[in-house]
């Protein structure tokens, strides 16, 4: 039994924590005992000393430090690179559990993408009444220039990163879906090498599913998109360049799959406007681009003309079929904390289905009574703005003072378009190791979905963790961390 551990171990637990919150923990039972998926990792723990398991959480830190595992932060002083904070405890949760909410995220895409394809063509959707006009027209993430576009499949958000939360009664909700640029999966795989090096004894006993094959499905998803099939597609991931706060991780993917890590002024476009990465041997034709910028810097032609990142003509490119850029452009459409509310009606109308994931409940501040009602209550709630990422611009009602939801409640008065608000969820949390003690802290989960001509989830995805007490915002940005998630296929009791 967990609480019966010898008080001289590193892992004790911190009760006095424990019993403060009564959110509903990933590891623990109401009685603080092991939940049944994470039984052998409990009875691995027990058997260390404080000795060896700070020896090991030592060589976490080395390590991380010695492969230049790092994300910036940007602040008023300056950008800031920092090793990538880490927590030793694993989530850990049921293949049974696991595999129904794997279905419903690949719902999830299936409708989005349909939904962008409709938009961006015949907008049945919104002649049909289903999805507001109001709300179309103010997206400043509708992109005209992609009016009349059908990319390949018919797919336009490649990649998908759908943040995951669990209330305090267990139920698992979608708490907003990422279609632009979603970042985190390189930490993923990192947690997964780290955990193995110092804990592979656990790895040789446990059933743990693998999340090592993202890179080779990365590159199936993206080489399916070259308009050149059959031959062995040129791919390049397009990076910012080494200040941005992902460079990490755009540069451990292109390595990982074996394609061309470039900055825009490595490509131009063509007089047969296709698009081509310049190099020692001359030009060199790319079929594929795996953007990590967004479009506003994609084409000065077409967007932002004073643009340095992106590729002159690179959208005409795009239009005439000459290149495969994921995501594509216009995709973040769909990824607005006001559009996440229709998601549940966008999955019955064009999959005739129920959603198998549920939204959290929310309030869209264009309509005037739920607008008075978020007014009403904003100690109680958590107002978002449509297109904020990395928990920014956000207000967490009850823990903001007067000041601050004052500030909102004049935000929301200018531009109610802009705003919806949600419960404040008490999201679950997981024993994580703070001083020598396993005390709770608060987690979401970002899975990570793929579709071009098929469609893949990691087994399981990026746990990240808000190491402040009490802190509900995990972002690496305000203070969070990651832990590895473990997905483990439970043998049948006898």
């Amino acid at each position: 039994m967990l609480n019966t551990w010898n008080k001289e171990q590193i892992m004790e637990i911190s009760l006095s924590e424990y019993k403060s919150i009564t959110a509903y923990d990933e590891l623990f039972d109401a009685n603080l005992r092991p939940r049944s998926a994470a039984q052998p990792l409990f009875d691995y723990l027990n058997s260390l000393d404080a000795k060896e398991l700070l020896a090991r959480r030592q060589a976490v830190e080395t390590n991380i430090m010695a492969m230049g595992i790092t994300f910036t932060i940007y602040s008023e002083a300056g950008n800031i690179d920092r090793a990538w904070p880490f927590d030793v405890i694993p989530r850990v949760m049921s293949r049974a559990e696991w595999d129904p909410i794997q279905e419903g995220l690949k719902q999830r895409l299936t409708a989005l993408n349909l939904f962008i394809n409709d938009l961006y063509n015949k907008q049945q959707i919104v002649n049909d009444g289903v999805f507001p006009r109001e709300v179309l027209e103010g997206s400043v993430n509708f992109r005209p220039q992609c009016v009349g576009v059908t990319p390949r499949f018919g797919v336009w958000a490649h990649i998908c990163g759908t943040d995951l939360v669990r209330d305090r009664d267990g139920t698992v909700y979608v708490l907003e879906d990422n279609l632009r640029v979603p970042s985190g999966v390189s930490y993923m795989l990192e947690n997964r090498q780290i955990m193995k090096r110092i804990f592979p004894e656990v790895f040789r006993t446990t059933s743990i599913l693998p999340v090592d094959d993202y890179p080779t499905q990365l590159y199936q998803t993206l080489a399916a998109l070259s308009p050149r099939p059959g031959d062995q597609p040129v791919i390049a991931v397009l990076t910012p360049g080494i200040y941005n706060s992902a460079y990490f991780e755009h540069s451990y993917l292109a390595q990982q799959m074996g394609a061309h890590l470039v900055e825009g002024q490595d490509l131009l476009v063509g007089t047969d406007d296709r698009v081509y990465m310049k190099n020692i041997f001359g030009l060199q034709q790319v079929d594929v681009i795996y953007r990590r910028i967004d479009d506003h810097f994609l084409d000065p032609e077409v967007f932002s003309p004073d643009s340095m990142l992106g590729v002159p003509g690179l959208m005409r490119a795009w239009r005439k079929g000459n290149v495969g850029i994921a995501n594509a452009p216009g995709a973040g459409v769909a990824d607005d904390k006001v559009v996440y509310a229709f998601v549940p009606q966008i999955i019955r109308y064009y999959l005739d289905q129920d959603p198998i994931l549920a939204n959290v409940p929310s309030y869209l501040c264009m309509y005037p009574d739920q607008c008075e009602y978020v007014l009403k209550n904003l100690d109680k709630l958590v107002v978002k703005p449509a297109n904020e990422s990395g928990g920014y611009g956000m207000m967490i009602g009850p823990r903001a003072d007067e000041a601050e939801r004052a500030k909102f409640a004049e935000l929301i008065r200018a531009n109610p378009r802009n705003y919806m608000a949600q419960p404040t969820l008490e999201i679950s949390t997981a024993p994580t190791l703070v001083d020598g003690k396993l005390a709770p802290r608060h987690l979401d989960l970002r899975p990570f979905i793929l579709q071009s001509d098929k469609l893949y989830v990691t087994t399981g995805g990026l746990t990240r963790v808000a190491l402040r007490q009490g802190s509900l915002v995990v972002n690496s940005s305000q203070g969070g961390g990651s832990k590895d998630t473990w997905i483990v296929e439970e043998m049948p009791s006898c």
